[in-house]
């Protein structure tokens, strides 16, 4: 049988899981529910015992490349799961792990499914030789954009792009008029001391105007918990923003659509974050320090503000002003759900049950 005919079982489902990133949660979420019934996968986790408590599967440590390999080793296969695993802009380091469990599953005949994920940003000549002659030795291939399809075409394989697999994950019914405003902000290079303030001036404006809470979520407990108080110490937050404003830890998806659902407005620059928040029906406006947040604003027809560019108080205010109490057009969102089909596809086709009725 080849690797292209394969059927899987029991899966290693690969990915930063367990980190405590909630847009990451949302992709094992997403993956999870798109798994034929007939696997039993066992899952990277960093956090095991928080992923086991919330999903139920069985998990093994991600950190350390030898305990992941011989995880593998049981498994009858390798999912890459979501997210943006073959890059460099993270380290060439991680770049080296991932192609090392590519590489291992194949020595050892086992298919990899490279499922919902972004490709690159790809910086080194080294990066872009070793993505290269990994690609063709993946069974299957799923991206979640077409800027990454068209990249994976340049280095040589041609393979079906979606949208990205957290829109699989089910809408609500916004609540959320007059609600506070959220924010999904994290630390940038490309926002450095004072290069905050006209967000700042614009967010206290638009909260003061329209007599609105500000909620400030930390996405990723690692990077962005403590945001907040760092900008009052630096001095850079407006007495009457630091008057309205609150930090909110919350650990899980659930809890952040709750919070997005009854939300006026998501100022997002984590691209999950933006995401969450339209499935949530909440209205929406992006702040763009990755072009894959810029992509996604563009798929949703919501406002986005390049961090790299020249940024006017006055325009952000008037844009987010316009966003305030708008909800989300219904028809986008079935559009960006309906992309999410090809993920499910290709794992539809590794699945026990699909390939018995394939058979003559």
């Amino acid at each position: 049988m080849t690797a292209q005919r394969a059927t899987l079982r029991r899966p290693l489902l690969c990915g930063y899981y367990g980190e405590h990133n909630l847009g990451d949660d949302a992709l094992l979420e997403a993956l999870l529910l798109q798994l034929p019934a007939e696997w039993t996968p066992l899952v990277t986790a960093h956090d095991q015992a928080d992923v086991q408590q919330r999903h139920g599967v069985a998990t093994t440590g991600r950190r350390g490349l030898a305990s992941v390999l011989r995880a593998l080793q049981p498994c009858d296969g390798l999912v890459l799961g979501g997210g943006s695993l073959l890059q460099d802009a993270t380290s060439f380091r991680s770049l080296l792990y991932y192609a090392a469990l590519i590489i291992a599953a194949r020595m050892q005949g086992k298919p990899v499914l490279i499922w919902g994920q972004g490709l690159g940003p790809l910086n080194r000549r080294r990066s872009r030789a070793i993505v290269r002659r990994l690609l063709p030795l993946a069974a299957g291939i799923s991206w979640r954009d077409p800027e990454s399809a068209g990249l994976s075409a340049r280095l040589g394989v041609v393979a079906v792009s979606g949208t990205d697999p957290v829109w699989s994950l089910p809408s609500r019914p916004w609540q959320g008029q007059g609600g506070p405003i959220v924010l999904c902000w994290r630390p940038t290079s490309w926002l450095r001391g004072d290069r905050w303030l006209p967000l700042l001036k614009a967010l206290a404006e638009l909260a003061e105007m329209n007599g609105r809470e500000v909620v400030w979520l930390p996405f990723h407990t690692g990077q962005d918990a403590g945001l907040l108080a760092e900008l009052i110490d630096q001095g850079l937050v407006p007495p009457s923003l630091a008057a309205r404003s609150r930090e909110q830890t919350i650990t899980s998806v659930d809890e952040a659509m709750d919070l997005f659902q009854q939300a006026g407005l998501v100022l997002a620059m984590r691209l999950h974050g933006l995401i969450l928040a339209a499935l949530a029906g909440s209205p929406c406006a992006a702040l763009s320090y990755d072009p894959k947040v810029a992509a996604a604003a563009g798929a949703m027809d919501c406002p986005c503000c390049d961090l790299a560019g020249p940024l006017a108080a006055e325009e952000l205010r008037k844009a987010w002003q316009q966003q305030l109490d708008e909800p989300q057009k219904s028809a986008t969102l079935a559009n960006l759900k309906a992309g999410t089909r090809v993920h499910q596809d290709l794992l539809n086709r590794f699945s026990p049950s699909n390939q018995r009725l394939d058979q003559p």
